[in-house]
């Protein structure tokens, strides 16, 4: 069984910041990419952000000025620093991960967080 919990999501100002995190946790063999989607009220859900398990990311290019995806493999944990928030950024934030669980050979398959809520007051 593996989880992904979020934390670090609020309510800021536009123009404010914040720090998102996302650590995963249980029967974990190995992650690949780890990255963070959102969604805002009635739109689809958007890439935001991807890093590789080397440290390569890959971001929405609308973002990318004012968002950084980084991790801490060790900790199995992926970040989300976001600056200069704007209230069009607000949105569930899901972390998710290519993780494989269990036993050597069992498939890469991508797990999910339950969201955190960012809000952003203009």
């Amino acid at each position: 069984q593996v989880q992904l919990v979020e934390s670090g999501g609020g309510l800021v100002q536009a123009g404010g910041s914040l720090r998102l995190s996302c650590a995963a946790s249980g029967n974990i063999r190995s992650i690949n990419n780890m990255g963070w989607s959102r969604q805002a009220p009635g739109k689809q859900r958007e890439l935001v952000a991807s890093i590789s398990n080397g440290g390569s990311t890959n971001y929405a290019d609308s973002l990318k000025d004012r968002f950084t995806i980084s991790r801490d493999n060790a900790k199995n944990t992926v970040y989300l620093q976001t600056i200069s928030l704007k209230p069009e950024d607000t949105a569930v934030y899901y972390c998710w991960g290519s993780i494989a669980s269990g036993v050597s050979g069992t498939p890469f398959r991508n797990y999910w967080g339950q969201g955190t809520q960012v809000t952003v007051s203009s």
